[in-house]
């Protein structure tokens, strides 16, 4: 049993076929720059830096032809399919390709296209935590600030904090267990904010795995500016590193 469980490979999907518009106006917002690389270049590359993983998936637009302005494509460990309308469809769609090369059980860790700040050691220590365990789970922080629940802008209650995790990505499950959760999710028109909300749906908990609050999700234009700066920070901290 353990012998199979420590041959499962590892493999990413990127969902990159949304448009983010909050953020970049006609530029998706994955190809804004920062320090002379875009927001999608700096998130491969530091999966990239992951040796464990095989292969990263990038689902993409039909119309999208800034990808093939990125060396970074040039990687053989990088390969594209057309995405869907929807973030959940570009990950199936990721899926559906990484079924051609992986095994049912191997890992398969989605992450989101505008979480450039992730560092390879988050992802490591989410590796390491997650191989052998039964479900699979993902990246979170836990809520800090004070939690209320509201009903349009009025406030009903306050609710309790110490039970609360804001989700980050990666998210990291079988490949045939996330496929099924999917497709399953999607024929009972079920709402799927994420590939762990596929898995709850199924009645399965997903373990959380504390990551860093510097891994921000790039939504509105204020975000580049802190995103450039944790940037900096990592910039910083791996020539330290590597001196």
């Amino acid at each position: 049993m353990t012998e199979h469980v420590q041959t499962r490979r590892f493999f990413a999907i990127v969902p990159a076929a949304g448009v983010g518009k909050r953020v970049g106006g006609d530029i998706p917002k994955q190809y804004l720059s920062i320090h002379g690389k875009t927001i999608l270049e700096h998130t491969l590359l530091e999966l990239l830096a992951v040796e464990r993983i095989e292969k990263i998936i990038v689902p993409l637009g039909r119309d999208d032809d800034y990808w093939r302005q990125l060396s970074v494509f040039s990687s053989p460990r990088i390969a594209i399919v057309e995405g869907g309308a929807e973030r959940v469809d570009s990950v199936l769609a990721g899926l559906t390709l990484c079924a051609q090369q992986a095994d049912p059980q191997d890992w398969v860790l989605v992450h989101d296209v505008a979480r450039p700040c992730i560092q390879r050691h988050s992802v490591n220590h989410l590796i390491d935590v997650l191989q052998y365990h039964s479900i699979g789970g993902l990246l979170a922080v836990p809520a800090t600030d004070t939690m209320k629940q509201a009903r349009g802008q009025l406030v009903e209650k306050t609710v309790d904090r110490n039970c609360l995790w804001h989700a980050q990505t990666p998210q990291m499950f079988g490949l045939q267990r996330l496929t099924e959760a999917i497709e399953k999710g999607l024929a009972n028109n079920a709402e799927i904010t994420d590939e762990a909300s596929a898995i709850e749906l199924q009645g399965l908990q997903p373990l959380l795995v504390e990551g860093l609050r510097s891994n921000i999700k790039v939504t509105r234009p204020e975000d580049i500016a802190l995103a450039t700066y944790y940037l900096d920070n990592k910039t910083s901290s791996d020539n330290k590193e590597t001196t």
